[in-house]
């Protein structure tokens, strides 16, 4: 009787634990533009969600969805390398001081970049726009006083 009590609460544990998505190799994912249940919605049109992971953690990586609404840009740079691939619209970037659209190229859907950390950056979009990004925490964005303190 105690070895089968036991083993039900190492079962549920287990379960509990693999839809909650925290056992490696018992849940799998996929993202696309249109399934992305987001988490933050900023007054500037930004949307943010944390889609796995922990970005507080040293050494460990997370997968983040960032939506750009057409017309927005921001300069900006993180505190680890973020590598970033465009689900829909078109990402544009730039590298450099401050923000500067004349020296930005445009990303199309399928592109992918790596952006080391502490780079300064701009990005922006002229359509609306998804990226889904991995890095390793912990991670921070600084931004230019001008923007919002946004968590992507």
């Amino acid at each position: 009787m105690r070895t089968a009590i036991l083993t039900f609460i190492i079962a549920f544990t287990l379960l509990a634990a693999a839809q909650d998505g925290r056992v490696a190799g018992t849940q799998s994912y996929a993202w696309t533009a249109t399934n992305i249940k987001w988490q933050e919605e900023y007054p500037d049109g930004t949307k943010y969600s944390l889609l796995e992971g922990s970005r507080d953690i040293p050494g460990n990586a997370f997968t983040y969805a960032f939506f750009i609404p057409a017309g927005y840009y921001e300069h900006h740079w993180h505190s680890s390398d973020a590598r970033v691939a465009v689900l829909s619209g078109a990402l544009r970037v730039g590298y450099g001081e401050s923000l500067d659209k004349s020296r930005m190229q445009s990303y199309g859907v399928g592109s992918f970049l790596l952006v080391p950390a502490n780079m300064k950056h701009s990005m922006g979009a002229e359509t609306d726009t998804v990226i889904i990004g991995t890095a390793l925490g912990p991670w921070s964005t600084h931004h230019n006083h001008e923007h919002g303190d946004h968590k992507h």
